[in-house]
């Protein structure tokens, strides 16, 4: 019976088919451990109308209203997550930790945030004037 010669080339094959069949059995795995059961979204009911001012300022979020359209923001700053500010004067969101600034409809003016603020479903309530915000 003759021997079979491995060569150089045949056992660094046989190593690489090896890492990707491993890669392979530990897909699934790794798929599971990243998986994270998506959060049911909180549903705030404001059963107030809001003052000629045309906002109002919740713990998680700023309600705006125009008087055509209803808007909510986040109050959670997109750049390291700080509590964010209205001034009314100057009608701009502010962070108070690095001083990002963002437009009423969310849009970063002044960073270091990157990113907008996220925005939330608001129904407006015909019947008492009230609002429903969808977090």
């Amino acid at each position: 019976m003759k021997a079979c010669k491995t060569t150089p080339h045949s056992q660094s094959k046989r190593k690489f088919l090896l890492f990707c069949a491993g890669l392979t059995a530990l897909y699934p795995i790794i798929r599971f451990l990243g998986f994270s059961i998506p959060r049911k979204p909180r549903i705030i009911e404001l059963s107030k109308t809001l003052t000629t001012t045309g906002f109002h300022i919740g713990p998680d979020y700023i309600l705006f209203d125009n008087g055509k359209d209803a808007w909510a923001l986040s109050r959670k700053c997109t750049h390291l997550g700080c509590t964010i500010n209205y001034h009314e004067k100057k009608g701009i969101l502010e962070c108070p930790c690095h001083q990002s600034r963002f437009a009423t409809d969310g849009k970063v003016l002044h960073g270091p945030a990157k990113k907008r603020l996220a925005r939330y479903n608001v129904e407006k309530l015909k019947d008492d004037g009230g609002y429903i915000v969808t977090i």
